[in-house]
């Protein structure tokens, strides 16, 4: 079928030429980063408390979207759903973060973005930084602690000793109750809700991030234009 065209929104600023070339190349570097991502996923979130192999059971019931996976974007009318799988101290994934704002901005009326974790075991504070995450966003901050770890990464990025330390500071900028957030940090279910979405990542063949499924089908990304179309087409069926 040819793909329907629209126009964007007049709110929607285009990137010039130059701004174009970089956000192509930027999203070739995911693809590469992807593909050198590949590999075996271990099932525990961080190295600090990773479970017994006899805790970890296969994945029977492996779910693309859970109820309590994180809606960026909740359409009146949806016509799709883009889940992405990512690694907060992935430096594709920081990269991808300004185009996947302009389509969310772009298609976000038609298309349910989801955001899933799935720290990768040769980043040593990516799995520190989902728990960080999560515990933010039991007090409905989910949107506002992943923006400020892709915001500083380079900051605590390829660090070889935990930042937990840093990020409970980003916790206090942005005015959580630190009573809860502590308590969260420390909690099973926490650590356990993050390992829900690794395991439905592995199950669902995700070896690297930042990894996208439109409509269920995990998309293999050539270039921003190819992107944009791909949600053009389902946003307009």
């Amino acid at each position: 079928m040819t793909p329907t065209k629209t126009s964007s929104p007049a709110t929607t600023q285009h990137p010039a030429p130059r701004d174009r070339a970089a956000r192509i190349r930027r999203v070739v570097w995911i693809l590469l980063a992807v593909a050198v991502g590949a590999g075996l996923i271990w099932y525990a979130v961080f190295t600090a408390t990773k479970p017994e192999p006899a805790a970890v059971q296969p994945v029977v019931d492996a779910q693309l979207v859970r109820e309590d996976s994180h809606r960026l974007t909740t359409p009146a009318t949806e016509k799709a759903q883009l889940v992405e799988f990512l690694d907060f101290e992935c430096e594709a994934c920081r990269a991808a973060v300004p185009l996947v704002e302009e389509l969310k901005a772009e298609y976000g009326d038609r298309i349910t973005f989801v955001s899933r974790y799935f720290p990768l075991p040769s980043h040593k504070n990516s799995g520190q930084a989902a728990l960080a995450v999560e515990a933010a966003a039991q007090q409905g901050k989910y949107e506002q602690m992943a923006a400020k770890m892709f915001e500083t990464q380079p900051q605590w990025g390829e660090k070889q000793d935990f930042q937990n330390a840093l990020f409970r500071t980003f916790a206090e900028e942005l005015g959580l109750d630190m009573e809860k957030y502590d308590a969260a940090i420390a909690a099973e279910e926490t650590k356990e809700r993050i390992r829900k979405d690794i395991n439905d990542g592995k199950a669902l063949g995700v070896t690297g991030t930042p990894t996208f499924f439109l409509n269920g089908e995990k998309l293999v990304l050539n270039s921003e234009e190819q992107f944009r179309q791909f949600l053009s087409d389902a946003a307009n069926k």
